[in-house]
């Protein structure tokens, strides 16, 4: 008898850890498969440059997929490979939404190459390339030979880099009114306001960064309310030279 009621003991276990399976496994592929918890939503913050295209081919990610199936880390494995991302997080927000945070690396310039456009960052390596140029509120860098550099690559040339530099140093609102650094010499460089007539700013040798950097800011800030016309301003001075449109 003893036996018998430890058998039954037994399959009593055995028979509550199938029922608790089963209905695990019910449960899980109602979340799974249900079609109110599909992807149709993705919440992207902290992206500016980067689309939701670009988001979606990076990540592998598909709208209309299971919701569940999603693996976050995975995602978010793949997101932080891209170059263009400096940190990312990635979480589900039920019914239906990803919702992925995301630190880009800022791009400060754009340079032309043998086959079209390179985006750069602070470092000089290309975030981006493309064949026609993007409208993008980020200045060019013009009086360069690149040759060769896709996504990944770094450019080589120094005085690329020196300008990068300075360019790193200016605040968003400031980057954004520039349109054009124009190299004319080694020790001469020259840029352009992003304005309907565009004033020059002489910077001359790339020394001084943190000063020009700061004269660039005040500059740019004060042309949008000047009531009169500048051709150029010079920053090779100590004392900035300002020459007014005639």
């Amino acid at each position: 008898m003893a036996k018998i009621r430890r058998r039954r003991r037994t399959f009593g276990r055995l028979f509550r850890g199938i029922i608790f399976l089963a209905v695990s496994a019910a449960v899980l592929g109602f979340f799974v498969y249900v079609p109110f918890f599909t992807l149709s939503e993705l919440k992207l913050i902290g992206v500016k440059y980067l689309t939701q295209e670009d988001i979606l081919k990076a990540g592998n990610i598909y709208m209309g997929e299971p919701l569940f199936k999603l693996k976050t880390d995975v995602v978010q494995s793949r997101l932080s490979k891209d170059l263009r991302i400096e940190e990312v997080s990635v979480r589900r927000k039920l019914p239906h939404t990803l919702e992925i945070k995301i630190k880009e690396r800022r791009p400060l310039a754009t340079v032309n190459c043998n086959y079209g456009y390179l985006d750069l960052d602070r470092n000089g390596v290309v975030l981006d390339s493309y064949k026609s140029l993007k409208t993008m509120q980020i200045p060019m860098i013009t009086g360069a030979a690149v040759h060769d550099l896709y996504i990944g690559d770094e450019i080589e040339d120094e005085l690329v880099k020196q300008i990068l530099d300075f360019l790193n140093r200016l605040d968003e609102e400031t980057l954004n009114r520039l349109s054009e650094v124009a190299i004319i010499e080694a020790d001469y460089i020259v840029m352009y306001s992003a304005t309907e007539r565009p004033v020059q700013i002489r910077l001359g040798k790339l020394e001084r960064l943190d000063e020009k950097a700061r004269l660039t800011e005040d500059f740019l800030k004060d042309l949008a309310t000047n009531p009169h016309p500048v051709e150029y301003v010079d920053f090779n001075y100590t004392t900035p030279f300002i020459k007014l449109a005639q």
